[in-house]
């Protein structure tokens, strides 16, 4: 007998695509769009899945989910929705959901998880309360969505986690979700910083140390790992560990005991690990600078976070949460202008997350006007510093956006008006170089002399200002 399904869905066409794509598999399915015909057919016929979108005509998918569950407690449900947030994810996770689908999701990959749900005799039980607020992460976009997909999968067992990323994408706050939406909430969150240890103090931090073990060891010193004993620990930069405490960590980790440095005691330790880098592990086991052995202790489920420049579309949500959370820690209340919203989501950041962060509270502080607008934005970036490799903050596109929003044009005027702006620095730049040569000048433009004369006349430029003589 055919598997049968049952589609919970208002838009007709997603319906009809998910339903072609399903019988296409073999399955059955019925279709409808609302909580009480959904309920109708729970009682007239037999489902081995139920796929169901979140906001529908009279109602939310997940709340009323419970009443679901009690009446069919094997119906495995599949969550699809719009309101792509991890608050959603988790709330479809805690209330027993088979997968979590945001929209727009890969439709293989959701017939394969159809396919495995009607499959399953497995259903899983409610894994986190609900009511979670403060969710630390933010993001809609696509590749935020996959890490809300990953975290939610690993938040009813004690699986290590690696977290993948660059400085600032906010490693850290997916080790907090982790720890805040799981099933070890009630313990502690500890977290480390191996780069900011020195190497002689690591192992003492991370696994205490007893009276007189060294110099300066007045006291008996509990580490990191007891202090995190029924919790989680968070280990950050952990590429940085030297080789000698990566043996003891990974010791720890397979015997679930430490010893106190100068100690003799194994002290039994329960902990589930989080543990996050910037830096690329393949080559540094290639070399020999970290175990491999302890790469797979930690790298049993990877969540490689994505850079802000690979989540441009949740720029102006994070903006304006900041400019929430600055107003909640004592900064005046501010908001932002659609206008000056864009600038930011062409902005390059570089320190990602954590620059737009500390670029927002300073705008707040700065700003004169409780509207901030596209001039006061364009100024504050105007003032950031160079990085490291001396070249502006802000590439050629960006600066030329950033001018069009500050600039006011009669229709039909502003081709014009950006080649004159454009020009000018151009031929003042092209004359410095050759020290006022029109010749040299003319050539490396690729125009013609006569031309170039011409145009510095238009554009008030007189190439012996330039003259190295």
């Amino acid at each position: 007998m055919n598997k049968r399904a049952l589609l919970v869905e208002d838009d007709g066409a997603i319906a009809t695509v998910i339903r072609t794509a399903l019988a296409d598999e073999g399955l059955e399915v019925d279709v409808c769009d609302s909580i009480v015909r959904r309920d109708a057919l729970l009682i007239e016929r037999q489902y081995d899945v139920m796929l169901t979108d979140v906001i529908l005509l009279d109602g939310d998918g997940i709340e009323t989910l419970a009443a679901v569950q009690d009446r069919h407690p094997d119906l495995p449900v599949i969550i699809l929705s719009a309101q792509n947030t991890l608050d959603t994810a988790v709330r479809a996770t805690s209330r027993g959901a088979f997968e979590y689908f945001p929209k727009p999701f890969d439709l293989d990959e959701l017939v394969r998880a159809v396919k495995q749900a009607a499959a399953s005799t497995a259903r899983p039980g409610k894994l986190v309360d609900e009511g979670n607020e403060g969710l630390p992460l933010i993001g809609r976009s696509q590749p935020m969505q996959e890490v809300f997909r990953l975290i939610t999968r690993v938040l009813h067992n004690d699986l290590s986690v690696l977290v993948l990323g660059e400085s600032g994408t906010g490693k850290e706050l997916v080790a907090e979700a982790i720890h805040q939406l799981g099933n070890r909430k009630d313990g502690p969150f500890v977290a480390v910083n191996a780069a900011a240890i020195p190497r002689e103090l690591i192992e003492s931090e991370l696994f205490g140390h007893e009276r007189g073990a060294f110099t300066g060891a007045t006291a008996r010193n509990i580490g990191k790992f007891e202090q995190a004993n029924g919790g989680t620990l968070f280990l950050d930069e952990i590429g940085d560990m030297p080789a000698e405490a990566q043996t003891r960590l990974l010791r720890a980790l397979q015997s679930g005991t430490i010893r106190r440095v100068g100690g003799n005691e194994e002290i039994a330790v329960n902990v589930r690990i989080v543990a996050a880098t910037n830096r690329d592990l393949a080559p540094m086991i290639a070399n020999g600078s970290f175990r491999e052995d302890l790469y797979y202790r930690l790298n049993v489920v990877p969540i490689r976070l994505p850079a802000l420049r690979d989540r441009a579309d949740d720029i102006e949500a994070l903006a304006r949460h900041f400019l929430r959370r600055a107003a909640s820690e004592g900064l005046p209340l501010r908001t932002l202008s659609d206008r000056a919203a864009k600038i930011l989501r062409q902005q390059v950041w570089r320190g990602n997350v954590r620059e737009l962060r500390n670029f927002i509270y300073r705008t707040a502080l700065l700003s004169r006007e409780d509207d901030i607008d596209a001039t006061t934005i364009s100024q504050l970036l105007d003032e950031l510093p160079q990085d490291a490799s001396g070249k502006d903050n802000i590439d050629l596109g960006l600066a030329i956006a950033r001018w069009v929003e500050r600039s006011e044009f009669a229709e039909g005027t502003l081709y014009h008006s950006a080649l004159a702006e454009f020009e000018r620095p151009l031929f003042a730049h092209v004359l410095r170089s050759t020290g006022g040569n029109q010749v040299r000048a003319a050539q490396v433009l690729g125009i013609n002399r006569n031309t170039l004369r011409k145009r510095l006349g238009e554009l008030d430029l007189h190439a012996e200002q330039f003259s190295q003589g």
